[in-house]
């Protein structure tokens, strides 16, 4: 199988890219570095039409959700006008491949307690620019597959973990400050909003569901990839200490507490499970040892 991958060299894009060559695929790396841009669709077409793939995974995006309050129209362009783009240029191929869109479980927006686990069928309400834009993609995914019949499956993916994850989301900025305390004997560990509660999926796994996906999914579906359990960021630092040489003090930082966050999201996967027998693999625990074992392996100067 042949597969274009947009956003190749990015976080969930690289351990794609890995897992698809495992599995023999022949992989195709849209990534700027090679002068790919979502947002230039004259490139994005020839990219396509050149690879001729049997299966695109459109990744790339604006994914920073603090970076979309701050400039809300450079993520639409990335996250709503780029998909537009990927599934123009799908749809030119001699024999339009199968389009696997990535979504975010952020666009359930604020969900009630009584509501979790929230599945596919649950109304959408974005709260951030970011989730708004995730919206954008998915219906221009469904227009596609209805007005065209592409072969477009929608993922969304609940908090993707795991090593060489960057810094500003949570789980690898809590290991890169605990590593830095134990260089340095610090005694204190900074922290956002330790009450917020997430669906943490190991990255490894999410790859694995994509490709699943891609094969067994059905075409117009929507599918939740997420573990089915929800874990506060206090939780995820207290079991980084305990994997770690030190104990640090959680000390709240307003700076990295964020507005309008949202404070508790928990999936569904009974779908994604039925349909093409994908559960998570790699427990919690496990994936923030190797998180912390990532950190550690890196010089000081790097972190």
């Amino acid at each position: 199988m042949k597969a274009f991958v947009t956003g190749a060299s990015g976080f969930v894009g690289s351990w794609l890219c890995k897992h698809l060559e495992i599995c023999g695929d022949e992989v195709v790396a849209g990534d700027e570095s090679e002068g790919f841009d979502v947002t230039a669709p004259y490139r994005v077409r020839e990219a396509l039409l050149e690879a001729q793939p049997d299966v695109v995974y459109h990744l790339a995006a604006q994914s920073l959700v603090g970076q979309s309050w701050k400039d809300p129209a450079a993520t639409f362009e990335v996250n709503a006008t780029g998909t537009l783009h990927v599934l123009d240029g799908a749809l030119a191929c001699d024999s339009p491949p199968t389009v696997l869109l990535l979504s975010s479980s952020d666009v359930y927006g604020h969900v009630l307690d009584e509501a979790l686990p929230v599945n596919e069928d649950h109304v959408l309400a974005p709260v951030s620019p970011f989730a708004a834009s995730k919206v954008a993609a998915e219906y221009l995914g469904i227009q596609a597959y209805l007005g065209t019949r592409l072969p477009v499956i929608r993922a969304r993916a609940f908090n993707h973990i795991g090593p060489d994850q960057p810094a500003h989301f949570v789980a690898p900025s809590l290991a890169q400050r605990i590593v830095a305390a134990e260089r340095t004997d610090a005694t204190q560990l900074p922290i956002g909003n330790m009450a917020a509660r997430r669906d943490y999926v190991d990255v490894r796994d999410a790859v694995r569901a994509y490709r699943m996906l891609v094969e067994l999914g059905e075409p117009g579906a929507v599918y939740n990839v997420c573990s089915g359990k929800d874990i506060s960021v206090k939780e995820i630092a207290q079991q980084l200490l305990d994997a770690s040489s030190i104990d640090l003090d959680l000390v709240v930082d307003p700076n990295l507490v964020r507005n309008r966050d949202l404070s508790a999201i928990k999936g569904d996967r009974s779908l994604i499970t039925k349909a093409v027998g994908w559960e998570p693999e790699i427990k919690l625990n496990q994936t923030l040892r190797d998180v912390l074992r990532y950190w550690r392996e890196r010089p000081a100067s790097a972190s």
